[in-house]
């Protein structure tokens, strides 16, 4: 654990993107995993980890069968460009089954507390199946994001979870995200071009306004001090 912490505290020291994510990937055998939602946040960590060849990174994503059909033409669109294969993860079939039974097919709307169970079994259940052995976890957060994730640090040690997540986009900008997907020639999500910022189920995704905080196009009808899933405590 203090070998790893000194080599992520080495990794931060790198200068771009590129270069931390293969110092990483060089330099220790420790289980290293990213999420991707296909967001441009991850689409521009996903370029970089593939267009490098880092194959001791592993890149999955959690298919809660929700989400919109063009987040899945922008998965079908990575495999194909990089010439890859993203590992899916998909919630319990038993949990699912028995919850829309005694719930309806969309309880998120009725209450926090049912939204809340269906995002811990279609996320939370098959993320934390994606980590069981991993050392790290790379992640798209920026403080830009919301008021929670101001105070977050590139390097964070997850109690819960017992592993490193490393945030190298903390800094980065929505219009440095941008600007590094053109540059890069990058397929991303056209949702993005229509107001829609922060992309995730789409019962419960819309576009926002001018003006309109990131999330607020999250679980629009939710007090906005409950808006997390639960995939991270900022």
């Amino acid at each position: 654990m203090n070998q790893l912490k000194q080599i992520l505290e080495q990794v931060i020291q790198q200068k771009t993107l590129e270069e931390k994510l293969k110092f990483l990937n060089d330099n220790t055998k420790e289980k290293i995993v990213f999420s991707t939602s296909f967001g441009f946040e991850d689409q521009v960590i996903s370029h970089a980890i593939l267009n490098q060849k880092l194959e001791n990174i592993e890149i999955f994503t959690l298919d809660t069968g929700r989400v919109f059909q063009e987040t899945y033409t922008t998965w079908n669109k990575t495999e194909l460009k990089y010439q890859t294969k993203i590992k899916p993860y998909y919630p319990p079939t038993t949990e699912l089954e028995n919850f829309i039974e005694a719930n309806g097919i969309n309880p998120f709307y009725d209450s926090v507390d049912l939204r809340k169970q269906c995002c811990y079994i279609r996320k939370v259940i098959p993320l934390n199946r994606a980590l069981q052995t991993a050392s790290v976890w790379i992640t798209g957060l920026r403080a830009e994001q919301s008021n929670n994730r101001h105070d977050m640090h590139e390097i964070e040690f997850d109690e819960e979870k017992q592993l490193f997540k490393f945030n190298p986009l903390l800094d980065f900008t929505t219009e440095d995200c941008f600007n590094y997907l053109k540059e890069n020639r990058v397929p991303y999500n056209p949702l993005h071009d229509k107001g829609f910022i922060s992309i995730g189920c789409a019962p419960c995704t819309r576009a926002i306004a001018d003006g309109e905080d990131f999330r607020a196009g999250r679980w629009w009808w939710e007090d906005e001090n409950k808006k997390e899933c639960g995939l991270h405590a900022k």
